[in-house]
């Protein structure tokens, strides 16, 4: 039975590195037909918060990451000291001042990585090899590997010795996690045979980069995954993303279903390489499952993003929005940009961009020409695409300008903005009073 875990510390938010890391296990699990464990390693009871811990498993939730069983290590405390303490009466660990210590044999430790191959450590210097001789971790001359604390002087017990009791206790097969993790796994083989329990099966992801090279950070797009959450990301995109920062799903196929990917997915198919972060191409991601998903949907979406952050809608009604939302369903990249460009529709005093007003609406012909298409607008008994779409050609013949005379300032007019969707779309979702009243604004 493959069983797997993902193990977040509630000292944070969970972030883009974590929320791969646990995307892949679930996906190993599902995949193979076994059971998915999330077990919450808050034995640091200083920095653990029950904030971070809610959204930790709010943000899974919302990923669509189920799990099968649930655990917590500061409810475990008593069955790590009591390892502990059976390895002193062993004669493999020792007391030293109030702490519990094990005894590091100098030998070297050999395990196969599921992603890199074999994988070969000297306790005796400290340098972890691959199976082509090249350091991982540690140089040559690098200080001996030290006896290990199982449990610290004040109680609590040590990061390394908690994960290699649970993993055998809960009898977990494969442990996944990033390649930092890389120079902990001989230490925890050490105490796996110390306390005579079989190591699992281990594979290390690779590091997650930012674009200018180095690890992902904040300004790359290190953030916790409710941050993405609340700029108007989906699910479903985002999970789609974090797929490829470290697999493929082959045949350059970038967007897939997680029903597919679960058919093909292989731990072993993971790369080797780090994997590059790139916000724009999250966004280009996002942006094909906007496109992609039923408007109703994607309506009720929104509806729920704007209750969430609390727009202001005006009395916009869910068929009104939908309307809105066609015009930009395949325009926007995010909830947030949605609302960005059509904020014009749900309020009357929306910002202009820089300069609009006075390169377009301080020409000689606007006050003239405004003021006769409010007029033909408003005498409009159907105001619909065809109709407001005479009643501006009438005004441009009339006027005798060109159509790009006065499209452009009618748009900054009604929108703010020098583009997006159809004029003539916009006017008729945006209605004819409320067009009328805009226009009349500006002569």
């Amino acid at each position: 039975m493959i069983k797997v875990r993902f193990a977040p510390s509630p000292t944070g938010y969970l972030h883009i590195g974590g929320a791969r890391t646990a995307l892949f296990n679930w996906m190993y699990a599902r995949a193979q037909k076994g059971i998915f464990v999330l077990r919450i390693e808050d034995t640091d009871q200083i920095r653990s918060k029950k904030e971070y811990e809610e959204e930790i498993l709010k943000s899974m939730k919302w990923l669509g990451m189920d799990w099968d069983e649930l655990y917590y290590q500061s409810q475990r405390f008593d069955i790590y000291r009591e390892k502990a303490e059976q390895l002193v009466k062993e004669g493999k660990a020792y007391l030293d001042n109030g702490a519990i210590l094990l005894k590091t044999p100098k030998r070297e430790v050999k395990f196969t990585d599921l992603i890199r191959g074999d994988i070969c450590f000297d306790t005796t210097n400290f340098v972890t090899r691959d199976a082509d001789g090249n350091a991982i971790t540690g140089e040559d001359g690098a200080d001996v590997l030290k006896d290990e604390v199982l449990m610290k002087a004040d109680g609590s017990p040590a990061y390394s010795f908690c994960c290699v009791v649970d993993d055998a206790l809960m009898e977990i097969s494969t442990v996944i996690r990033g390649e930092d993790h890389i120079s902990n796994t001989p230490k925890q083989i050490i105490m796996y045979d110390a306390l005579g329990f079989k190591p699992p099966k281990f594979a290390h992801l690779p590091l997650i980069m930012g674009e200018e090279g180095g690890r992902l950070s904040k300004r790359h797009g290190a953030v916790a995954v409710s941050d993405y959450r609340r700029q108007g990301f989906l699910p479903d995109a985002l999970v789609n993303y974090l797929m490829l920062l470290g697999w493929s799903p082959g045949g350059d196929q970038e967007i897939i279903s997680m029903k597919n990917a679960l058919q093909k997915f292989s731990i072993k198919k993971i790369n080797k390489t780090a994997a590059v972060f790139s916000l724009e191409k999250l966004g280009w991601v996002n942006a094909q499952y906007i496109k992609n998903k039923d408007i109703n949907e994607l309506t009720d979406s929104i509806l729920n993003f704007m209750k969430e952050k609390e727009f202001e809608t005006a009395g916009v009604t869910k068929e009104q929005l939908k309307e809105v939302v066609k015009l930009y369903k395949s325009r926007m990249h995010t909830f947030v940009e949605f609302f960005d460009r059509a904020d014009f529709i749900f309020k009357d005093d929306f910002k202009f961009d820089d300069g609009v007003q006075e390169q377009y609406l301080k020409q000689y012909h606007v006050r003239e020409s405004f003021d006769l298409l409010a007029q033909k607008l408003a005498n409009l008994t159907t105001f619909d695409l065809k109709s407001s779409e005479e009643a501006f050609k009438d005004v441009v013949s009339k006027m005798n300008i060109t159509t790009s005379d006065l499209v452009h300032p009618v748009r900054v007019a009604l929108t703010g903005k020098t583009v997006g969707p159809g004029l003539f779309e916009t006017m008729v979702v945006l209605g004819k009073e409320k067009t009328v009243a805009r226009l009349k604004k500006h002569f």
